[in-house]
């Protein structure tokens, strides 16, 4: 940056005294022709012609070796001006082309690694989705024979044999669960995002009446904000919402007066979107630790879950250019708030 600063200086600075020689030249130039026309009059007056063409060559001598003086140093200081320039110019060129030299290089190397990444994201999810659908049908006949047993031998079983066969089905449906969950975030890369003008406050409705067939004996106040909307994948969009408003439904579980807010807010010059609860919370100190895969800060005892819904949302959030990130604190309720960018306008494409 300073080269090219002084680069302009020194252009600036040749223009500059290119355009005062000028002056300078015409000024003179101009002083000696109203000098020589002054001297033509006053000798056109006397009668003696050799006389006068002497006196006119004596007062125009003085007058052209100062002309000629000056226009020799604006000439030698022009060339020096150039010289000056042109090396100036030599050092900027060849500047630039190092520059772009290096960054044809960077480009090359951040676009093997991004090849390299895209393809490692790649098989991890044909590996995940594999391995999901591959474990499907062991857990199926685990789950399926578990239930045979305490079906058909029940009566013939003492209470500690109904316990074990009982955990196991248990394990076995965290397992699908896990399953479904590992599916579900291998396929949110997967497909175009097909961005519409989407009625979040409907959406978020919908997801809050399923919740509530579900747990039809569960008292929860939700407060749904009113004309929320968003450029989004709607299919996407509703899986962020899904995730976060199950997580606050599971979070307000032990508390009788359990409510839940969906709103959006102005942040940063953005809009962005939120999910309030005054459920279990969490510790501040581990905020950043949310949004992994398989990260846990309640025990499974406690709040069943497997860790893999906010990595989701995450993902889906990323995936829409935005941002997602969460407040809360132990036993304070916790509140998720996430951003959609919006899509590009036509001037911008």
């Amino acid at each position: 940056m300073l080269r090219s600063r002084r680069g302009t200086i020194l252009l600036q600075l040749f223009f500059a005294t290119a355009m005062a020689l000028i002056i300078a030249v015409g000024l003179v130039s101009v002083a000696f022709v109203r000098s020589y026309a002054r001297t033509v009059e006053e000798l056109v007056l006397l009668d003696d012609l050799p006389r006068a063409m002497a006196a006119l060559a004596a007062s125009a001598r003085p007058a052209a070796l100062r002309l000629s003086a000056l226009i020799t140093a604006s000439v030698a200081l022009t060339i020096a001006l150039l010289a000056i320039v042109y090396r100036q110019l030599l050092r900027e060129i060849r500047r630039v082309r190092e520059g772009e030299r290096a960054l044809s290089v960077l480009t090359s190397q951040l676009r093997q690694r991004s090849e390299a990444a895209e393809a490692a994201n790649r098989e991890l999810e044909a590996f995940s989705y594999s391995v999901s659908h591959d474990l499907r049908a062991p857990l199926r006949s685990v789950d399926g024979f578990s239930l045979a047993l305490l079906e058909d031998y029940g009566p013939k079983l003492d209470e500690q044999a109904h316990s074990h066969l009982t955990r196991i089905r248990n394990a076995t449906t965290r397992m699908a669960r896990l399953i479904d969950d590992l599916l579900q975030l291998s396929r949110v890369n997967r497909g175009e995002l097909v961005r519409e003008e989407v009625d979040v406050s409907a959406l978020a409705a919908r997801v809050v009446a399923d919740r509530r067939r579900q747990e039809p004996t569960r008292s929860v106040a939700v407060t749904i904000q009113p004309r929320m909307t968003a450029s989004a994948d709607p299919r996407l969009l509703r899986i962020v919402l899904e995730n976060l408003i199950e997580n606050a439904w599971k979070f307000t579980g032990r508390r009788e007066d359990a409510a839940i807010e969906v709103g959006c807010q102005r942040v940063k010059n953005e809009t962005a979107f939120y999910v309030r609860d005054n459920g279990a919370g969490f510790d501040p100190a581990y905020a950043d630790k949310l949004f992994g895969a398989f990260q846990r800060l309640h025990a499974v005892t406690d709040f069943p879950g497997t860790g893999i819904g906010l990595a989701t949302v995450q993902r889906i959030v990323h995936r829409h250019g935005g941002r997602v990130w969460a407040e809360g604190g132990v036993d304070a309720g916790a509140c998720f708030s996430f951003t959609i960018e919006p899509p590009p306008t036509n001037e911008e494409r």
